[in-house]
């Protein structure tokens, strides 16, 4: 006959114990799920550059919302995602910010980044030495006088595109007429475009500026920052509708930027990591990128209509958008993060 096990009182109580051990593990787990589920999903654009890499940072530093980061060559491509509602919210760069209202396109700009990141670099064997504008000037009339076009390049739709327009603007050249625009869409072809002697003079941006410097393939000729939009590249740019229907998403992403901002401020061997990592570059070109480097949140309203009416000066865009850009600057959620008045945060 088999043995019976005596369901004594301590038994029974141990029983107890452990379901209740268990139905409380359970809970936990499910409310764990719940809670990780519960967080809505927002997607975030941003370019491979030196200073927009430390974009990948912000869903680590984001509450209460799940941050896709999704990164694109340059910033007119994350720029073209926002448009065609292929993500929420992008970091793009003033230039495009403009061109896009020239465009007509729905767009609203809730935040600053991180700034500067343009160089203008010469081949190694250029006989130009660094800031020689009347070389330079000099150097294009005799390739003139030879029936051979001056070649300068950038990536179009980039900040440093129209940071070298501008500068060279400003120095008596016009680029439309004096030199040949050469147009490298994807920043990390820089290098072998100038190597190879396919250009002349390049304004290219960090982290491939100081690849350019430290290889050897070119020399320094000017950081192109006394143009109307001086160091200024980078905004955190939404739609109209992302606005009125997830306001709390913009709102929880803004202040992720805002902690990024302040962590770059005080260390950046994250953002040294997150340039090695997207950009596949050594960590003393990395390094080095962030001496052209600087964050900041703010956003200046003044510049931006600066950089309106140079962009249409120089026929970048066709129509005279500085009356919009007062409009398309939202800074309540700036101030909410920074608890800051506007006064303080570029307006």
């Amino acid at each position: 006959m088999p043995y019976a096990v005596q369901d004594t009182p301590s038994r029974k109580s141990g029983f107890r114990r452990t379901a209740m051990l268990l139905t409380f593990a359970c809970s936990v787990a499910f409310a764990g799920s719940a809670s990780a589920q519960s967080n809505p999903k927002f997607k975030l654009a941003y370019a491979k550059c030196a200073h927009c890499m430390s974009m990948a940072l912000v869903p680590e530093l984001a509450k209460n919302v799940d941050i896709e980061g999704v990164n694109f060559n340059a910033g007119s491509d994350a720029l073209t995602a926002l448009v065609s509602k292929g993500v929420d919210i992008a970091q793009v760069t003033y230039l495009s910010f403009v061109s896009g209202l020239d465009k007509g396109f729905d767009l609203v700009a809730v935040s600053g980044q991180v700034n500067g990141g343009s160089e203008m670099l010469v081949g190694k064997d250029s006989t130009l030495t660094a800031g020689d504008w009347s070389g330079l000037k000099k150097l294009i009339a005799e390739y003139k006088a030879q029936g051979k076009p001056f070649r300068v390049a950038a990536s179009r739709g980039n900040a440093q595109d129209l940071h070298m327009r501008g500068e060279m603007a400003l120095n008596g050249i016009n680029v439309g007429k004096d030199v040949q625009f050469v147009n490298i869409p994807n920043p990390s072809d820089h290098a072998a475009a100038l190597q190879r002697g396919e250009v002349e003079l390049i304004c290219s941006v960090e982290p491939f500026a100081s690849q350019i410097r430290m290889s050897g393939v070119g020399k320094h000729f000017g950081f192109p920052y006394k143009q109307a939009a001086g160091r200024l590249t980078n905004l955190i740019v939404t739609r109209s509708d992302v606005i009125k229907e997830r306001p709390a998403e913009v709102r929880e992403t803004v202040a992720a930027v805002v902690r990024l901002v302040g962590n770059l401020q005080n260390d950046k061997q994250a953002w040294v990591g997150s340039i090695v990592k997207g950009t596949g570059l050594d960590k003393s070109v990395a390094t080095e990128a962030l001496k052209n480097a600087y964050p900041d949140f703010k956003m200046y309203r003044p510049a931006a209509q600066s950089i309106g009416g140079m962009m249409k000066d120089l026929r970048y865009i066709s129509t005279d958008v500085t009356s919009q850009i007062d409009k398309h600057m939202d800074y309540s959620f700036l101030m909410d993060a920074t608890k800051k008045p506007k006064s303080e945060l570029g307006y």
